[in-house]
């Protein structure tokens, strides 16, 4: 197959689409995966157990939070807000692909989600004292909205690059995005060593900057990429709400017809859960496993942050000789050795946890990157946003398996060490179903051209 040149207007929009995983990763990083975890989870166990047991008692809290007359545990209650944002994600977002597939402005679509959620961001600095009943709601909101603004971003790949071009477009987004995080986390972990007596307080300012990031770099994608009429919409009766939810209900019914589609889906749920939680997780592994500072941990972040740029541009590289699938494959197993020297990794051992972190930089951006590339070769055209839906129900933010187990695991074991070696079961049944994945078969019963590797 002749690849076909991007047009100067092409590669103009490209590079404004790749400004929006610099825009939210700030968020990514510095608030979701680093600090807010273990701040909210302080903030629980001061509400539970009327301190901050690991800096002021060197205590574990044990006394459980009471939630609609249920006991939860102060140091899963992070896991559980992540799984209700993924049950109602897994109703809302799908409508909301649906609404841009007919929207005639895309960009102008992801404006409004990503700003919404930004908000919702900065708000955070009001966490405060014992008030984990606010940090809770926003976290849940903002993780809503995040999903609804990468559903429109990843639907517009589509758009904005050829098939053959995809995994170097969707690798290089995914770069951009480990800088810009990397960036802010780098100035963040200069103001928590500035502000040592005062962690809280540099701790609520890096939350807000993570917002007021996200907001202010938003503006390059909307601004630079423009807007196009629907592709082949299905006619549906009713209004824009009401013909989006008949779509949806096609869409399940039609999905059916693409059962390489739907058994990547599957295979995503289940490996992408896994790679989502050891994201969350990992904040909280350091400081409340391994005893870690939190300084020391946002250094690990680092580690994985910068690496993940070359990570992420790397298996691009490697995408385009031996193919996006066999890759992926690869890196799966790479992530099932990651969670085991995890779950071995000594206490307060710093150079294994440098080591971890840069295993996982390697693989974090490369897997994520050419998953997303692989599967818009697997959807079929005009339906993007809508498919695109179903794919970000399990992706940034929004798993909840792995994420439930996690929390379960601990509430029963009150540590994280088996909690983290659970996962491995999320691994080994998304490579299972993901080996059973036909690329070329996917591509051809979506309707879509052959790139030349695949």
């Amino acid at each position: 197959m002749t690849v076909t040149p991007s047009t100067p207007e092409r590669v103009r929009e490209q590079k404004a689409w790749y400004w929006y995983d610099w825009a939210n990763s700030a968020y990514v990083t510095t608030t979701a995966a680093v600090l807010f975890a273990p701040y909210l989870t302080s903030v629980a166990e001061k509400a539970a157990c009327g301190y901050v047991t690991d800096e002021d008692k060197h205590q574990k809290c044990t006394t459980d939070l009471h939630v609609l007359g249920l006991g939860l545990s102060a140091g899963s209650l992070v896991f559980y807000i992540v799984t209700a944002a993924t049950i109602l994600s897994a109703i809302v977002l799908p409508i909301v692909g649906a609404v841009a597939d007919r929207s005639g402005n895309k960009p102008r679509l992801l404006g409004v989600f990503a700003w919404s959620g930004s908000v919702m961001a900065m708000l955070m600095f009001l966490v405060a004292g014992s008030n984990w009943e606010l940090g809770a709601l926003l976290l849940l909101v903002a993780s809503l909205f995040l999903g609804a603004s990468l559903v429109v971003y990843d639907s517009l790949l589509v758009d904005i690059a050829e098939p053959d071009d995809r995994d170097r477009v969707s690798s290089r987004g995914w770069a951009l995005g480990y800088l810009g995080g990397g960036i802010l986390l780098a100035l963040n972990f200069g103001l928590l060593t500035v502000l040592s007596d005062h962690t809280e307080t540099a701790v609520r300012i890096s939350l807000l900057s993570a917002g007021l990031w996200w907001a202010a770099f938003t503006l390059i994608p909307v601004r630079g990429i423009r807007a196009r009429p629907p592709v082949n919409p299905v006619a549906e009766p009713g209004g824009l709400v009401q013909a989006s939810f008949g779509q949806l209900w096609r869409t399940l019914k039609d999905l059916r017809r693409y059962p390489v589609t739907l058994t990547f889906l599957v295979a995503y749920l289940f490996y992408n859960d896994g790679i989502q939680t050891v994201i969350y997780a990992a904040s909280v592994y350091g400081e409340k496993q391994l005893g870690f500072e939190k300084s020391t941990v946002l250094l690990a972040f680092l580690v994985v942050q910068f690496v993940g740029i070359a990570g992420a541009l790397w298996f691009g590289r490697v995408a385009r000789t031996r193919g996006a699938y066999r890759v992926i494959v690869v890196g799966l197993f790479v992530w099932l050795l990651v969670v085991v020297a995890g779950w071995l990794t000594p206490d307060r051992n710093l150079p294994a946890f440098l080591v971890l972190a840069v295993a996982i930089g390697i693989v974090l951006g490369g897997t994520q990157a050419l998953s997303r590339s692989f599967y818009s070769q697997l959807i079929p055209r005009g339906r993007e946003a809508e498919y695109f839906s179903l794919y970000q129900a399990c992706e940034r933010g929004t798993s909840w398996i792995g994420t439930l187990i996690f929390g379960l695991v601990h509430q029963w074991t009150d540590s994280y060490r088996p909690a983290l070696l659970a996962l491995v079961v999320l691994f080994a049944v998304g490579i299972a179903f993901l080996l059973r994945v036909d690329p070329r078969r996917g591509v051809e019963e979506a309707g879509n051209p052959i790139p030349r590797v695949i």
